[in-house]
This record gives structure tokens, C-alpha cells and sequence, in this order.
């Protein structure tokens, strides 16, 4: 009995050991990981010039639309309730000066520059309906001073330019084409397998809105470490992937999921690549896909990224798009990432290899060596 429990104690612990290993080879692939998948870029920048961070306030309207909902809303009511207060304390200075205030016991001929502020929380008051324009009609400046109707012009002024400002960044932030970019989704993993008699690499793509996206151009970036033969090591370096659809790879026809492809051919990257030693490489793949918001004219990108253990080799997607008995195009969002696995060659040199044989059997080769002799036929008859 005690054997049995040492047993299972030493497997449990085997178990969460494999369990935790895993577990943290995971969170440091992610951390690794330059481009989340939905698109948010892992990087961060260190001892930036104090010079340089001034560079942000001179563009307050790209930072302003760069903020987080909370931090905005925090400067757009923080905007005008500053304002509305530091314009208050202003006519309730004007009213002190001109000694208006109850406390100074005015005459009855006596007339204000504005009507009926007693104290701060009228001039209060005020300052909020003159910049919202919502006249009440029972506070109101008099012509009896200029500096009071000069304050009027310039609270007016400002207002303006605030409610522009702060209403025109609520409304550009709502409408930024990166909210559009959340529609357009791909799939979770990319498959290699044979397309048209080519290896090739294939990842699914879908706008889940029936709107399109104009002009569509989609490319991939490989991201990994090299060493040059200087003997520069470049972290990040950057090679060039060509995606395609059977039409090309511009102005796509987005109105249902795409399986786009890139052609592993000796100018790939993943050429050299074998399904034995895929796990073991290091490197990123980032696809983007630009187009033009058809509701907006704004441009968007959206991008994901792949990862060695996102890349299975000898897969392919499962079928997503069918036909109804109405005559309707039904999509199956339930397959989207779904992989059947398929007869795949573990590597593209192998099935280049391949056809070069096969075709070098299909020619006949001339051999210069060869030399015909004629051999004359003598034929013995014996009687």
C-alpha cells in the first residue's frame, strides 16, 4: 500500500513538474512575442532624451486620440470643469473690484457689471451658462463695464474652442478605423501543405462584416535573428513574405473567408525548413492586411503573428463555405481554424528534389559515349 501512494505521489509530482515546465516555455514564447495576436505590438522604449518626450505635447492631437478611453475622459471633464471654475473666480474678482458683492452694501442706484452674483457660487453659475450658452436670463452683463464685456468676448472665444477640440477628439477616436480592424480576423494557427502542386503556406482570413474593405493588400514579415557575416548580430531583422490568393495579392474580393498562401520556393525563408526542425526554430511571422474602410475611406491594418508552435506542418483547412437549398452562401465560423491533416512532403527541398527527378526521366540525354558498331551476320550452312 505504501508502495502504491510512493507511485502516485512521484507521478503526480511528474505530472505538475511536466505541467509547470510547459506552462512557463508558454509565458516565455509570449513574452518573446513582438506582435500579439489581435494586433498589439509587445515593445517598449528606454532612455528617451527628456527633450524628446516634449515632442508629444507639440502633437497634442495625435496624443490626445492615442490616450486610453479613462485617461480622455478624465482630460475632457477635467477641460471644462477647469474652465468653468477659473472663468468663475474671474467674474468674482470683477465683482469684488467693482465692489458689486452684498458685503460692500451697495446703493440702490448702484449698477453691477453682471446682475445678481452675490458670491463665488453665482459667479459660478454664471461662468458655466455664459460658456454652454444656456442663458437663463436672470444673470446678465451690464453695459457698465468694459473689462466685464471684454471677459464675456473671451469666454465665449475659448468655449469654443474647447467644446471643437475636446467634441472632435471623442468623435475621431470613436470613428478610428483601428475599431473597424477588430472585425477582420485570422485564423489561429497556419498550415503547411501542397496547393497546386507546391508547398506552401497557408493561412485563413475573414471580415465578419458584409461591408468590404477597399483596394485589400496583404504581406508577411518574418521576424528572427541573424547574424551577418561581419559578424553583426541583428535582433528583429526582417525578411519579405509574399502572400497570395488564387488572384493575386491586391484589391481582394473580401466579401467572404480567404485562405491565402505563400509559396515556399527556394527563395523562401521557409525553404530550408523541414517539419522536424520547425519546433526548433526562432522566429515570428507577422502578416498585415491594409485596405480602405468602405463606410469611411479610412484606411486600416490589421495584423497577427505566428509563432513556430502556431505552424503545423502536413494540415490543411477544413472546408467553411457551402451552399444552402435557398441558393444562399452559408459560412461556418465554427471551422474557421479547423485542421485536417493531409499527406505533406517534410520538406519543400525534398519535393523540389522530386519533380527535378521525374522530369529529368520525362527527357531523353544523348550519351556522347556511346558509339553504334554494325555486326554482320554470317550465316553457316552445313549440309
Amino acid at each position: 500500500m505504501n508502495g502504491f501512494s510512493l507511485s502516485l505521489f512521484d507521478w503526480m509530482f511528474r505530472y505538475l513538474r511536466k505541467h509547470f515546465t510547459t506552462h512557463m516555455t508558454e509565458c516565455s514564447r509570449r513574452r518573446t512575442r513582438l506582435v500579439s495576436k489581435d494586433g498589439r505590438c509587445n515593445i517598449e522604449f528606454g532612455n528617451v532624451e527628456e527633450q524628446s518626450r516634449f515632442v508629444f505635447l507639440l502633437d497634442i492631437w495625435t496624443t490626445i486620440l492615442d490616450l486610453r478611453w479613462r485617461y480622455k475622459m478624465f482630460i475632457f471633464i477635467s477641460a471644462f470643469l477647469g474652465s468653468w471654475f477659473l472663468f468663475g473666480l474671474l467674474w468674482y474678482v470683477v465683482a469684488y473690484i467693482h465692489r458689486d458683492l452684498p458685503e460692500f452694501s451697495p446703493s440702490v442706484n448702484h449698477t453691477p457689471c453682471v446682475d445678481n452674483i452675490n458670491g463665488l457660487t453665482s459667479a459660478f453659475l454664471f461662468s458655466l451658462e455664459t460658456q454652454v450658452t444656456i442663458g437663463y436670463g436672470f444673470r446678465c452683463v451690464t453695459e457698465q463695464c468694459a473689462t466685464a464685456i471684454f471677459l464675456l468676448i473671451f469666454q465665449c472665444i475659448l468655449g469654443v474652442i474647447i467644446n471643437s477640440f475636446m467634441c472632435g477628439a471623442i468623435l475621431a477616436k470613436i470613428s478610428r478605423s483601428k475599431k473597424r480592424a477588430k472585425t477582420i480576423t485570422f485564423s489561429k494557427y497556419a498550415v503547411i501543405s501542397k496547393r497546386g502542386g507546391k508547398l506552401c503556406l497557408l493561412i485563413r482570413v475573414a471580415n465578419l462584416r458584409k461591408s468590404l474593405l477597399i483596394g485589400s493588400h496583404i504581406y508577411g514579415k518574418l521576424l528572427k535573428t541573424t547574424i551577418t557575416p561581419e559578424g553583426e548580430t541583428i535582433v528583429l531583422d526582417q525578411v519579405n513574405m509574399d502572400f497570395v490568393v488564387d488572384a493575386g495579392n491586391e484589391n481582394l474580393f473580401f466579401i467572404s473567408p480567404l485562405t491565402i498562401y505563400h509559396v515556399i520556393d527556394k527563395t523562401s525563408p521557409f525553404f530550408h525548413m523541414t517539419a522536424e526542425t520547425l519546433l526548433q526554430q526562432e522566429f515570428e511571422l507577422v502578416v498585415f492586411l491594409d485596405g480602405t474602410v468602405e463606410a469611411t475611406s479610412a484606411t486600416c491594418q490589421v495584423r497577427t503573428s505566428y509563432i513556430p508552435e502556431e505552424v503545423l506542418w502536413g494540415y490543411r483547412f477544413a472546408p467553411i463555405v457551402s451552399k444552402t437549398k435557398e441558393g444562399k452562401y452559408r459560412v461556418d465560423f465554427q471551422n474557421f481554424s479547423k485542421t485536417v491533416a493531409v499527406e505533406t512532403p517534410h520538406c519543400a527541398f525534398c519535393l523540389y528534389n522530386e519533380k527535378e527527378a521525374k522530369a529529368i526521366a520525362k527527357k531523353g540525354y544523348d550519351n556522347p559515349g556511346f558509339i553504334l558498331s554494325e555486326v554482320n551476320e554470317i550465316t553457316d550452312t552445313k549440309m
